[in-house]
């Protein structure tokens, strides 16, 4: 190709480029200007079907960019300026193209000729897809496409589960990694939604009677050996200080532990607090008068995990901690059972999170407990997730610490206790039980935002309805907020307002509330749902705080009841092993829609346990309460051993 024919094709190249970009900016204009109510009435596919043929002449021209890859180091500095040009043109149409909510498929094109573009300004970057297997073409876009390109990207559930999920939290803004290996930063909106679940399990603990505290993150080593199966349980997730001061290499440079700031015993970064507030538990009782004794504290806690997931499992995490201390083993086990009671009706009732409530097997139970009750939830891709446990310690702390009280008849005896905790886990359940593939999903009731305002301006020099629309804001936003919602508008002047619906979607916002000037002399505004309704509606100013507030629990209940039907839908009743097996061996976490959960009669048998974990990766969640209360197991052979069953045990691949 010659160097004039090559300046016309970079030209053409240009020009449908600069009219792609005059299609958007027509395109989002309708959506944001006068011609908006025409276009809400549009169905769903007619509205797809206009923004597609928007982009369509881009399309047609995949080898218009590639042609020009053989002449790359024949650019003169004319064409290397209009190729400059095209490339910001193009990353400018894509960004656009994002804030509209385009799908990953659509956008791949328009990525590969950024790409290729880019490829023209240097020889060395690889080709463009579309010359590439497809296995090539994503080893490519994972080395090659920068963090910006990345950085508001969702791969679906189907495509890859995992991904899908820490996705999710980049991309939702609810934390990142940080720069210390297995810990995470909780960034504000993944903090708000925590915060909404401290707010609402902090009344319940203390309607429980127990009573917040605070105890030290630092455990003397010495008290962990108390308790022979407690340290068992931790000891390879402790992280230890060893030292207390940190001094100049004289040698190397840079600080060491100073050798002379050793400490005699070492401090263990705490775990999990029985011990230390056992040691507080032997002063505190004295007397039957003195318990029960219930304290819970919110705290961090590091363990030191070799495998991470952001909120799953990470080395340092965010919890509530409870722990008390009772006269009878009876007040103590059913402290444990009220418990895990609380903890399944917070996760129905503020997460819309069915979970079965269980007992955990001997194998699996808290280091050092006697008994540990468990809620296990559902994900969508069929695995289980511990949500929170509650354990009936016995007299082990007690005995280990010498926290004895003297009786009613003047005697010594030893208390009995438990503990209990949630922790930042939820968040995680919370994510992978809602979200969809366009991000994440909330629902009402623990949503920090739960209804999102976006006015919509009226022309510069158009005073009046400025005025107008302002008013009835004022209004709208007292009146939702008198129904006890919680609302915030988006009145960012420097933000698109299609790049605002596409952000508070993404975020997981339930309801957002669209106000214009056309919307105000018409006395309505405009409701959109983030699920559960596709269309919107329009509905009167003077019934929007009602409508919003009675909407707003029918997506509770919506999210709620789909959960309920996934996880009755993914209990397999009465399978047998060989069943279970072949579905569970080769179901991985990345695999979006698995086998789900397996109820089956089981003989209580730890070395049969431990063989179906190596077989099948399988673990016992727990012993469903109510199928065992009932006596489901009676009358039943195990379906591994064949012997006679002793309990309903559900099986399960899990997080």
């Amino acid at each position: 190709m010659s160097p004039a024919s090559s300046i016309r094709a970079s030209r053409t190249a240009l020009r449908l480029g600069l009219i792609t970009m005059a299609a958007t900016s027509m395109l989002t204009r309708a959506f944001q200007g006068p011609a908006i109510r025409s276009i809400r009435a549009l169905s769903a596919s007619q509205a797809a079907t206009i923004q597609h043929a928007s982009f369509i002449i881009p399309h047609s021209r995949p080898n218009l960019t590639r042609r020009h890859m053989s002449t790359a180091a024949e650019l003169s500095p004319t064409q290397r300026t209009e190729l400059e040009s095209k490339i910001k043109a193009k990353g400018d149409e894509i960004r656009t193209l994002k804030e509209n909510g385009i799908s990953k498929s659509d956008l791949a094109p328009h990525v590969d000729e950024l790409k290729a573009l880019k490829s023209q300004l240097d020889p060395s970057a690889p080709p463009s897809s579309s010359s590439v297997s497809d296995n090539s073409k994503k080893k490519q876009a994972d080395s090659t496409t920068t963090d910006t390109e990345e950085s508001d990207y969702i791969t679906s559930r189907s495509e890859n589960y995992s991904k899908w999920y820490n996705d999710i939290i980049r991309v939702c803004d609810l934390a990142e990694l940080s720069p210390v290996r297995g810990c995470m930063v909780i960034k504000p909106w993944g903090m708000s939604i925590w915060d909404q679940i401290h707010k609402d399990l902090d009344e319940r603990i203390k309607e429980h009677g127990a009573e917040n505290a605070y105890f030290p993150l630092l455990i003397p080593k010495s008290f962990l050996s108390k308790e022979a199966e407690h340290v068992d349980g931790f000891a390879k997730e402790c992280a230890v200080v060893t030292h207390h001061r940190l001094t100049a290499d004289k040698e190397g440079g840079g600080l060491i532990a100073d050798p002379e700031a050793e400490l005699e015993d070492p401090l263990i970064i705490r775990p999990t607090s029985e011990t230390m507030i056992w040691y507080m538990f032997k002063k505190w009782i004295v007397s039957h008068r003195d318990l029960p004794l219930k304290v819970n504290q919110w705290a961090n806690v590091m363990r030191w995990e070799m495998r991470t997931r952001p909120f799953l499992r990470t080395s340092e995490f965010l919890w509530q901690e409870g722990h008390t201390a009772h006269a009878t083993a009876e007040g103590a086990l059913q402290d444990s059972k009220d418990m895990i009671d609380q903890y399944a009706a917070l996760c129905r009732d503020l997460l819309a999170i069915p979970v079965v409530k269980g007992a955990k097997s001997p194998s699996e139970r808290f280091a050092g407990a006697e008994e540990t009750f468990t809620i296990e939830a559902l994900m969508q891709n069929g695995w289980a997730l511990q949500s929170g446990t509650s354990h009936f310690l016995g007299q082990s702390f007690g005995k280990a610490f010498d926290v004895t009280f003297q009786d009613a008849e003047g005697k010594q005896q030893d208390v009995w206790g438990t503990s209990w905790g949630v922790s930042t886990r939820l968040i995680g359940a919370l994510i992978m039980t809602h979200s969809d593939d366009a991000g994440l999903v909330l629902p009402p009731r623990v949503a920090p935002v739960q209804v999102v305002v976006v006015p919509i301006p009226p022309k510069k020099n158009d005073e009046e309805s400025k005025v107008a629309l302002n008013s009835a804001l004022d209004t709208l936003v007292a009146d939702l907020k008198s129904k006890g919602l919680k609302v915030k508008v988006d009145d960012r002047d420097y933000v698109r307002n299609g790049a605002k619906y596409f952000e508070w979607e993404r975020k997981g916002v339930p309801l957002r509330i669209e106000l214009g000037p056309r919307d105000v002399k018409g006395d309505v505004c405009v409701f959109k749902y983030r699920v559960g309704k596709e269309e919107k509606e329009t509905i009167s100013l003077e019934e929007a705080s009602a409508k919003a507030a009675e909407g707003l629990e029918e997506l509770q209940t919506y999210l709620l009841d789909t959960a309920k039907e996934r996880l009755a839908a993914k209990m397999n009743l009465m399978a047998t092993y060989d069943q279970m097996k072949e579905a569970l061996e080769k179901d991985e976490a990345s695999e979006y829609n698995g086998p789900g959960l397996y109820l089956v009669p089981w003989k209580c048998d730890a070395v049969n346990e431990e063989k179906i974990k190596e077989e099948c990766k399988a673990t016992i969640r727990c012993y469903p309460t109510d199928v065992n209360e009932a006596g489901m197991w009676k009358d039943k052979k195990c379906f591994y051993s064949g012997e006679d069953a002793t309990h309903m045990a559900l099986f399960g691949r899990a997080f």
